[in-house]
């Protein structure tokens, strides 16, 4: 009988350490199953997707041949209205709100005549601003002059962050002014510190800093926003597969990261000053085989995950629990 109640307690024991906060085994969120309302608007491979948290709208970019690149939903899952004019392969999307209106951001890797561009769009699909040359890929010596761009973050004072490129021949980080003058520019192709082999995702965090997806190196790097200073980098938890995305959550204190090829977003504790250390993985999702989260963002306001699937050719919806 003893021995009994001594396994109930170890039972309990392990039960409390399986739950433990630390032990990265406590779900912390849940698919919106219902999420679009009419799924069948995916007619392509979706790539990007992009929140505007304040008017609680969500921005798909997909691509193929005869189909209509941006789609528009509700933050419920209606379907709101789709444009397709200048964008040909649409790779990252970011939403830009300003106190005077809001604006959408698409890196468009296209090898036509409107590829290899970074793109300010009206939320109706009017082109209000080209940065590169339309269908010209850059070399890495004149700064707006991009090969394949992967992603784009602006901060609300309209300071622009880019990655170039998606396996051209840039491989490097650009901060812009709201002007689109070259504030600063660090990488060049490599393993090194401050290099990249296809940086993939930007985000910034509300302590001033950078945090790049260098998906051919399995590494997020982080770097000094007012100066490009190099501050870290994390490798430890992408041995399996690299790094897609990155984004924070809406409290900053973790970051989600997509990968590929394992079907799995992680969700690593993000440092909140001083020193970036290396990464811990708090929790996962698993989604499904073959549904290749290719790049995600986070509704600022709810807490929602959106993920761009390239397999599944969709985008889910994850809410916080």
């Amino acid at each position: 009988e003893f021995n009994y109640y001594v396994f109930i307690l170890y039972s309990q024991v392990l039960k409390a350490e399986y739950f433990s906060p630390w032990k990265g085994d406590q779900q912390m969120y849940k698919l919106d199953i219902g999420w679009p309302k009419t799924p069948e608007y995916f007619t392509g491979q979706t790539f990007c997707v992009a929140v505007d948290s304040l008017h609680g709208l969500v921005y798909v970019g997909q691509r193929g041949d005869n189909v209509p690149k941006v789609l528009v939903f509700s933050e419920e899952g209606y379907f709101l209205h789709s444009w397709n004019d200048t964008v040909e392969m649409p790779h990252g999307i970011f939403v830009w709100n300003t106190a005077i209106g809001s604006s959408v951001w698409i890196t468009d890797v296209g090898t036509g005549k409107y590829g290899h561009t970074v793109k300010q769009y009206s939320p109706l699909g009017k082109l209000m601003q080209v940065l590169g040359t339309p269908g010209n890929a850059g070399s890495s010596l004149i700064p707006l002059q991009f090969d394949q761009p992967a992603d784009i973050f602006v901060e609300e004072t309209g300071e622009i962050y880019i990655v170039d490129g998606d396996g051209g021949m840039n491989n490097r980080l650009l901060k812009l002014t709201d002007d689109y003058k070259e504030l600063w520019l660090t990488g060049t192709n490599g393993s090194g510190i401050g290099q990249f082999k296809i940086p993939h995702s930007v985000t910034v965090d509300a302590f001033g800093r950078v945090w790049v997806a260098d998906r051919g190196n399995k590494r997020i790097q982080v770097f000094d926003k007012v100066t490009g200073e190099w501050l870290g980098s994390w490798s430890g938890c992408f041995s399996e597969d690299g790094p897609y995305s990155v984004r924070f959550t809406a409290d900053y204190k973790y970051l989600i990261v997509a990968q590929l090829n394992i079907n799995r977003l992680a969700i690593l504790a993000a440092p909140p000053v001083g020193s970036i250390g290396d990464c811990a993985i708090v929790h996962s999702v698993q989604l499904a085989d073959e549904t290749k989260p290719h790049l995600v963002d986070v509704d600022m306001r709810s807490g929602a995950v959106y993920v761009a699937e390239i397999g599944a050719q969709q985008v889910q919806k994850y809410v916080p629990l």
